[in-house]
């Protein structure tokens, strides 16, 4: 017989890599999006977040959880030792499995980041879910090939090579949620015994905008990450060169690098750390948001925000890499061909039928809602056939 479950009686333990608010980048844009559908689902939500950085705590942020519990993270040399990687062992506390231990409650880990304790002997009969936003060990790899700091470029590579060995850990995970199909692929094949299902990004654009009125091609990014940068800089110096429209380059902390380097092309502006209103304005109004990648990881939130919010979208094939979103998008990899797409949609009108066809597609797999539900349903589920062994 199975266990029914009431919506009221359905509490969750999310353990988070990071203060999920405010949302600003990637990884915790999903969490804190995720977090507000379960809470207007009606899940009770204790929320376990690794603290790192000042004054991030928000008492409306917390409205959307039952509990909320803050630990600091074990940073230092002495995570850095050992065969498990530093992003999961700086994410170790005792304080943390006391809570958990607490009560039977379904846990929620956010990455392999914050799976330190996914094989302690305590949680051998809890319900385990792993979200998996990116396959971590290739993530790191491509980090380590982008970057030009020798010391940097070791460091993402070890780290790439520890990543690879700690993921069998997700073998003690019930249900794993990557949010690509390639990301589905790739965990179906190397854990068969596990049950894997796509959970696309949670993201913020439940509604979009009608401001499309700009004349300038757009690249958004977290600018300290060395493979955006290399990005912005392979887009000044072979695509919007010799291009006269203006090019705008917006993302955190641009380096005295990029700053350098855009100050050798007149029509190149840089938008130092926007903050959320303003990028928004600026992905809105922008005629062509030219976005791409020299990694095909994860599903890239900034793809998602200019498709429900932007005219024009012009990307390479590994932005869209297992997203489904290839028809939406104009799509060219060479700097030749980016050149040219760019010379031609600059001429070009954007029309209301093109916004309504995106979002109309985009809502069929990236509404949070249905999202949400699915995930609500995942875990009664899985609740139920855990009773049913016992």
């Amino acid at each position: 017989m199975k266990l029914l479950i009431k919506m009221s009686d359905l509490h969750l333990h999310i353990i988070a890599f990071d203060i999920p608010y405010p949302p600003t980048y990637g990884g915790v844009i999903d969490v804190f999006y995720q977090i507000k559908e379960l809470n207007e689902a009606g899940v009770m939500i204790h929320l376990h977040a690794f603290e790192y950085g000042k004054g991030r705590r928000s008492e409306e942020f917390e409205k959307l959880c039952f509990q909320v519990y803050y630990y600091p993270r074990s940073t230092g040399l002495i995570s850095s030792f050992g065969l498990k990687p530093y992003i999961t062992t700086s994410r170790r506390s005792e304080m943390l499995m006391k809570e958990l231990i607490k009560d039977n409650y379904p846990i929620l880990f956010e990455g392999l980041h914050t799976c330190f304790h996914i094989n302690d002997k305590r949680l051998k009969e809890r319900v385990k879910f792993v979200r998996t936003t990116n396959i971590e060990h290739r993530y790191y790899a491509n980090l380590a090939l982008a970057e030009r700091n020798i010391f940097k470029k070791v460091y993402f590579t070890i780290a790439s090579l520890k990543l690879l060995y700690y993921q069998e850990v997700l073998r003690l995970a019930d249900i794993i949620l990557p949010v690509s199909t390639t990301d589905l692929a790739y965990f179906q094949n190397n854990f068969p015994l596990q049950k894997v299902h796509i959970l696309p990004c949670f993201h913020a654009n439940n509604q979009t905008t009608n401001e499309r009125s700009g004349n300038y091609v757009l690249f958004h990014g977290n600018l300290e990450v060395a493979e955006n940068e290399r990005a912005a800089v392979f887009l000044m110096r072979k695509v919007m060169n010799n291009i006269d429209y203006p090019f705008i380059i917006a993302g955190n902390s641009p380096s005295k690098r990029l700053l350098r380097i855009a100050g050798n092309y007149p029509n190149v502006i840089i938008k130092s750390s926007p903050d959320e209103k303003t990028m928004a304005e600026l992905i809105s109004k922008a005629h062509i948001n030219l976005l791409i990648t020299f990694q095909a990881t994860g599903l890239k939130l900034k793809l998602l925000n200019s498709l429900y919010n932007g005219s024009f979208v012009l990307v390479n094939n590994k932005m869209l890499h297992g997203t489904g979103l290839d028809e939406l998008c104009y799509v060219a990899d060479s700097a030749k061909e980016l050149k040219k797409k760019v010379q031609i949609l600059i001429k070009s009108e954007y029309h209301s039928a093109a916004e309504k066809r995106n979002i109309i597609f985009l809502n069929e797999k990236y509404d949070n809602t249905k999202n949400g539900a699915k995930l609500v349903e995942l875990i009664k589920e899985e609740m139920s056939e855990k009773a049913d062994l016992h």
